[in-house]
């Protein structure tokens, strides 16, 4: 790897002996991907994905410590993965003592930690930061250095930027030197669709089955998406944003996704077109009966698997206000239909704290909640981590909360009518 003077005399400890060895870490990571350079990041805030305090990661905060304890400030303020506790989401006396004795024990010293070092704001908190209630939208061509699939993907994809799949902790050392590895997504050539999917489905496809599909197909490949503009229009609106959120979310944890391209919509797909395919790609057809091959495939990993849910989680990654506003009237509709005043099965919607600081200002969330929906700011999969919480039948329309969890999945179809009076799927 080329270094500059710059980058060279921080590597040889001209700034101190903690940025050098966060410089060393940075070279080493892109030597390992045989980077040929470090090159400047360039949004004006960071995400970090270790959000959660578990009493195991003594060696981040152990790392943390050494960082602010030398004065090594991070080049950008940042916002952070979701909360893995909230007192307003069901858990018993058990499940309660096992998240606060022994999972989450470091949650308060953790957040002090990313607070001195450059939190944006308390609770910037989600692994949806690029919503416009929380403030770290990045531009078109921005250098990023985040490590959040999620994030990852939706950033590279539906915004533009460009940033490579980093691991925790990386994230971090990249803000803290300002500078990232040249290689992979952050590259024209890393950035070529090696695989061509043609959606041919008779309906809109559900985002979260569609992007299951394409991840477990591509794997960490790039796909350039055909046909699915028929169904989700060729305009990135609040909508559109939605769908690619959670389409993406599928793909980078059902598969290794960082960037996918939808003709006649994603900005570099209106901007280059099929000049974005690489040569010798690879074809991929999606039909009614693919999804739902894919669908009948997914493991059930419930002890019983014919028990009655005990819990619903709706939100991974976390809904965008429009989202939110859509499922209430959805709720009450199918409440009313089956004459029902509140849900059947204890059901949380997570979002990021600022989307349901803007919900709670609108009229629907008085109605969501008089529907008995419990709004939260956590996140599912931290809280699925519990052993005893991954013993009991929870049930999901996240595809991301399945792979990593016990969770089942249903379409949002599906768990809509799960948790309004009608029988398990």
């Amino acid at each position: 790897m080329i270094l500059t003077k710059e980058q060279q005399a921080i590597l040889d400890g001209a700034q101190g002996e903690t940025l050098a060895k966060v410089m060393k870490t940075l070279v080493m990571y892109g030597d390992a991907f045989e980077a040929e350079k470090l090159v400047p990041i360039t949004s004006k805030y960071n995400h970090l994905v270790t959000s959660f305090g578990l009493k195991v990661m003594s060696p981040v905060y152990d790392l943390m410590q050494q960082i602010l304890d030398a004065g090594v400030a991070s080049g950008q303020k940042f916002s952070v993965d979701p909360r893995p506790l909230d007192k307003n989401v069901p858990a018993n006396f058990l499940q309660n003592l096992v998240f606060n004795k022994f999972m989450y024990t470091k949650q308060d010293f953790y957040e002090d930690q990313l607070n001195k070092l450059g939190l944006m704001d308390k609770d910037a908190f989600t692994c949806t930061c690029y919503m416009d209630e929380v403030g770290n939208k990045p531009k078109k061509g921005d250098i990023l250095s985040w490590a959040e699939s999620s994030a990852v993907v939706y950033a590279n994809s539906v915004l533009g930027a460009r940033c490579n799949r980093n691991s925790g902790i990386i994230d971090i050392m990249g803000s803290i030197v300002g500078y990232v590895p040249y290689f992979g997504l952050l590259t024209d050539e890393g950035r070529k669709a090696t695989w061509i999917v043609k959606i041919q489905t008779t309906k809109k496809p559900e985002a979260q089955l569609l992007g299951s599909a394409i991840g477990m197909k591509v794997m960490e490949d790039v796909p350039y998406v055909v046909g699915l503009d028929q169904w989700i229009g060729t305009e990135l609106n609040d909508s559109a944003c939605a769908y690619l959120k959670d389409f993406g979310a599928a793909t980078a944890s059902n598969g290794a996704v960082g960037l996918y391209h939808i003709a006649n919509l994603t900005p570099e797909a209106v901007e280059l077109g099929e000049s974005l395919i690489a040569e010798g790609a690879k074809e991929y057809i999606i039909d009614d009966a693919e999804l739902e091959r894919v669908k009948k495939n997914y493991p059930v990993i419930w002890k019983n698997p014919d028990a009655a849910p005990r819990l619903c989680f709706v939100g991974c990654p976390h809904l965008s206000l429009g989202q939110l506003k859509d499922w209430t009237e959805k709720i009450e509709g199918e409440l009313k239909k089956n004459g029902l005043k509140k849900v059947t099965v204890p059901t949380v919607f997570t979002a990021s704290p600022g989307v349901l600081e803007a919900f709670a200002k609108t009229e629907y969330a008085a109605r969501l909640k008089a529907a008995g929906v419990i709004t939260s700011y956590i996140c599912p999969l931290m809280y699925m981590n519990n052993p005893l919480c991954k013993k009991m039948p929870v049930i999901t329309s996240s595809n991301k909360l399945r792979t990593y969890t016990s969770a089942r999945y249903y379409t949002d179809e599906e768990i809509l009518h799960t948790i309004t009076g009608g029988k398990n799927a």
